[in-house]
Protein backbone atom coordinates (compact mmCIF):
# COMPACT_ATOMS: atom_id res chain seq x y z
CA UNK A 1 0.00 0.00 0.00
CA UNK A 2 1.58 3.30 -1.02
CA UNK A 3 2.26 5.86 1.67
CA UNK A 4 1.48 9.56 1.51
CA UNK A 5 4.64 11.58 0.98
CA UNK A 6 5.30 15.00 2.48
CA UNK A 7 4.37 16.80 -0.75
CA UNK A 8 1.03 15.02 -0.99
CA UNK A 9 0.29 15.71 2.67
CA UNK A 10 0.97 19.42 2.25
CA UNK A 11 -1.27 19.51 -0.82
CA UNK A 12 -4.10 17.82 1.10
CA UNK A 13 -3.75 20.29 3.98
CA UNK A 14 -3.79 23.30 1.62
CA UNK A 15 -6.89 22.02 -0.21
CA UNK A 16 -8.65 21.35 3.12
CA UNK A 17 -7.84 24.88 4.28
CA UNK A 18 -9.22 26.33 1.05
CA UNK A 19 -12.41 24.28 1.21
CA UNK A 20 -13.25 24.46 4.92
CA UNK A 21 -11.29 27.43 6.21
CA UNK A 22 -9.02 27.57 9.26
CA UNK A 23 -11.88 28.04 11.75
CA UNK A 24 -13.75 24.90 10.68
CA UNK A 25 -10.82 22.44 10.60
CA UNK A 26 -10.52 21.91 14.40
CA UNK A 27 -14.25 21.20 14.60
CA UNK A 28 -13.99 18.68 11.76
CA UNK A 29 -11.00 17.02 13.44
CA UNK A 30 -12.87 16.68 16.74
CA UNK A 31 -15.93 15.28 14.97
CA UNK A 32 -13.81 12.73 13.10
CA UNK A 33 -12.05 11.72 16.33
CA UNK A 34 -15.34 11.26 18.17
CA UNK A 35 -16.74 9.21 15.30
CA UNK A 36 -13.70 6.93 15.24
CA UNK A 37 -13.81 6.54 19.04
CA UNK A 38 -17.50 5.58 18.98
CA UNK A 39 -16.89 3.12 16.13
CA UNK A 40 -13.99 1.54 18.02
CA UNK A 41 -16.09 1.19 21.18
CA UNK A 42 -18.98 -0.31 19.23
CA UNK A 43 -16.81 -2.86 17.45
CA UNK A 44 -15.07 -3.73 20.72
CA UNK A 45 -18.47 -4.34 22.26
CA UNK A 46 -19.42 -6.63 19.38
CA UNK A 47 -16.19 -8.59 19.72
CA UNK A 48 -16.76 -8.94 23.47
CA UNK A 49 -20.32 -10.17 22.85
CA UNK A 50 -19.04 -12.77 20.39
CA UNK A 51 -16.46 -14.09 22.84
CA UNK A 52 -19.10 -14.24 25.61
CA UNK A 53 -21.42 -16.22 23.32
CA UNK A 54 -18.65 -18.71 22.47
CA UNK A 55 -17.91 -19.24 26.16
CA UNK A 56 -21.59 -19.93 26.85
CA UNK A 57 -21.77 -22.41 23.97
CA UNK A 58 -18.70 -24.26 25.24
CA UNK A 59 -20.25 -24.75 28.68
Amino acid sequence: MPTIGPGSFILIVVVALLIFGPKKLPELGRAAGNTLREFKNATKGLADDDSDNKKKEDQ
